[in-house]
């Protein structure tokens, strides 16, 4: 009698950062999330391209922020109390953001919806602080017409609200898509590719937060 002996294979196990994203029937990305890397690495040419202008304009200016002619001094830009508050809400809202992931990964639709919902309400408070900055800038003399000054900073953080604003309608349509039943542990792309987005504009913000709020200034004799 012959006897026969069963084989077993181990099969290779993929560690990198895209291993757990949603893949499709034959092993590659799915395509709403390789559309969305796609569109962010657009994104990011065109984001460096707004730094290279500030960098340019800064590096070319004697003073930088430039002079207040209302007041005769230097642009101020203070964190508080809007756009400190502001940056913590929206790292808070990237958090939330994943943790939908994570929950709709396992098939939890409750924790899903939860922590999207609190994303789409932290997008949306983000946004209205980001609005009443902009009022009390304003009021204090720092306008789209300001200079370069002014036309950079509110070019750079204008275009990231932008950004903002489409993310949380983006997001606003995952979770009305997700209280109606639609995504599950095994059909998630939506809300991955999403997540990028979100992700993405929140990493931009804190580059932002940093060059305008944190980098030091300069003056005619530094």
């Amino acid at each position: 009698m012959a006897m026969t002996t069963d084989t077993h294979s181990t099969l290779p196990v993929e560690h990198n950062p895209l291993a757990s994203m949603p893949h499709d029937t034959h092993g590659g990305i799915s395509n709403p999330v390789l559309g969305m890397l796609l569109f962010i690495t657009s994104e990011v040419m065109f984001f460096g391209g707004l730094f290279a202008a500030y960098f340019s304009l800064r590096a070319n200016s004697p003073q930088w922020p430039t002079i207040n002619p209302e007041t005769g001094e230097a642009f101020q830009l203070a964190i508080l109390p809007f756009v400190g508050p502001a940056t913590i809400l929206l790292i808070l809202s990237s958090v939330s953001c994943q943790m939908a992931v994570w929950g709709i990964r396992r098939d939890d639709r409750t924790a899903f919806i939860r922590a999207m919902t609190v994303t789409v309400v932290l997008g949306i408070v983000f946004l209205a602080m980001q609005l009443i900055d902009y009022t009390l800038l304003g009021s204090e003399g720092l306008t789209l017409s300001s200079g370069p000054y002014g036309t950079t900073y509110y070019t750079l953080t204008g275009f990231h609200g932008a950004h903002v604003f489409g993310g949380v309608i983006m997001l606003s349509v995952v979770l009305y898509r997700g209280m109606a039943g639609q995504f599950n542990g095994k059909h998630y792309d939506a809300v991955e590719a999403a997540s990028l987005y979100w992700h993405f504009v929140d990493v931009v913000w804190i580059l932002l937060f940093s060059l305008l709020y944190l980098f030091p200034g300069k003056t005619p004799t530094s």
